[in-house]
């Protein structure tokens, strides 16, 4: 008669089977999308509030979740100084150019630094996925922050998350990151939607185009890594000049060649989901 095998003790199971986390969608949305690099400086949140406002110019309700904790930029670039109203159990998103946002930038002096711990960070993240009245949205951009750590890992653990777009300059040396980035959403099981290379070009007086952080980087990431690659959005200032005053390109000059590029990604995205 074979011998019994010993059962496993709950401090032991634990140890031995993965643990599983329940995926939670935030209420009042239909999707989730994060816009993340794991690197800063690419223009992340430009991208991010520019899509936000390209989908509601193509039709859809939209929100926008600055999840930056330590560097918000919504309300800089949504030219927002006022704080959200709460009824003492929820925050109501602050709706500005359609758009329904919020960020810890509402609740803080804007030059006042969040010296928080890892554990803080958390519980503001799920403060604005659970405590917040999104109403109706089709979607909800949540523009993520640099890096691979407690606030990505709370979205991709606990947060049903529908799609990630990376965004990245060309040089290598945010491609590092980037590719560290990928392999995080690939591993935690988020569907990365695609690669787009940001600040990719500039176009001269003289009407050439100049590769100014390098050529083709984003492009070759993404056949490296079997994704699909998104397009190019050039250098152009009038990018940083509308917002820095608080009214994106989208929205100031939906006109613009930029613009057409942010539309045209809209379109893209809302014909998948919608």
């Amino acid at each position: 008669m074979p011998d019994k095998k010993p059962e496993l003790s709950a401090a032991m199971k634990s140890k031995v089977e993965p643990k599983v986390f329940k995926k939670n969608p935030i209420l009042g949305t239909k999707f989730t999308i994060a816009i993340s690099s794991a690197k800063g400086g690419v223009g992340k949140s430009t991208f991010a509030t520019n899509l936000a406002l390209a989908l509601n110019k193509v039709g859809c309700k939209v929100g926008i979740l600055d999840a930056d904790i330590y560097g918000p930029s919504i309300p800089k670039m949504f030219d927002i100084n006022e704080k959200p109203k709460s009824d003492g159990q929820k925050l109501d998103p602050i709706t500005k150019y359609n758009i329904q946002c919020m960020s810890i930038g509402f609740l803080a002096d804007q030059q006042t630094p969040m010296i928080w711990r890892g554990p803080m960070v958390t519980s503001a993240i799920k403060t604005f996925t659970q405590k917040v009245n999104w109403k109706d949205l089709d979607f909800i951009i949540v523009d993520m922050p640099p890096g691979t750590g407690d606030t990505q890992l709370t979205f991709s653990q606990e947060i049903q998350m529908d799609g990630a777009i990376i965004v990245s300059t060309p040089q290598e040396v945010a491609l590092l990151d980037v590719k560290r980035g990928i392999k995080m959403f690939d591993k935690l099981g988020v569907k990365i939607l695609g690669l787009v290379d940001n600040m990719s070009y500039f176009t001269g007086d003289d009407g050439k185009k100049y590769s100014i952080f390098g050529e083709g980087g984003v492009e070759r990431t993404a056949e490296e890594f079997n994704k699909e690659f998104l397009g190019e959005v050039p250098i152009n200032p009038d990018v940083g000049k509308f917002g820095d005053k608080g009214k994106p390109i989208v929205e100031e000059n939906p006109e613009h060649e930029i613009s057409k590029i942010f539309l045209n990604l809209a379109e893209k995205i809302k014909s998948t989901y919608l």
